[in-house]
């Protein structure tokens, strides 16, 4: 009698567990980014970094003007919601901003408008779901797709751009 209690016992403690085990977080094994900071183009099992640079800021009676040099990134994709990776030290992910520019007299420009201007005609930011997928390391997706162009993504408060096209 003993022996079957036993057992019981030892299969409800089992049937307790597994569930438990089966909803455990799976160690993330996909590719991970060289270099920190960087956001990287996911496509399939194959990373591409994105175009690092830093946008120019300048004042216009229109507002503040952002210009990053050459009139398209070296970086394309085709997939019109890109997913990145994104091994972070000092960046925080979650202060990732995505925009499109305008390709104006041989740059990439972003125009803010000036406080009290019409605000509806500024550029808004692409939806960005940021997933982690283990310590420091982030999937960031955008959430919307994307016409084709030319895009940053910024962290807030910063000129430091990551920059990609759209195809």
């Amino acid at each position: 009698m003993t022996g079957f209690l036993v057992r019981c016992a030892a299969v409800l403690v089992f049937a307790a567990i597994l569930p438990a085990a089966a909803q455990a977080p799976k160690k993330y094994s996909g590719p991970r980014p060289p270099k920190a900071d960087v956001p990287y183009l996911l496509h399939a099992t194959k990373l591409i970094e994105t175009e690092k640079s830093e946008a120019t800021e300048t004042k216009t009676k229109e507002g503040t003007l952002y210009s990053v040099p050459g009139a398209e990134s070296p970086v394309k994709t085709p997939v019109p919601e890109p997913i990145f990776l994104f091994r972070s030290e000092k960046i925080n992910p979650d202060s990732l901003a995505l925009y499109r520019m305008t390709p104006r007299g041989g740059n990439r420009t972003l125009l803010f408008p000036e406080q009290g201007r019409r605000r509806k005609d500024g550029p808004k930011p692409v939806f960005l779901l940021v997933t982690p997928l283990e310590p420091g390391l982030f999937r960031i997706e955008v959430n919307e797709p994307l016409e084709d162009g030319e895009y940053c993504l910024s962290p807030d408060g910063s000129n430091e751009v990551f920059c990609f096209s759209e195809y």
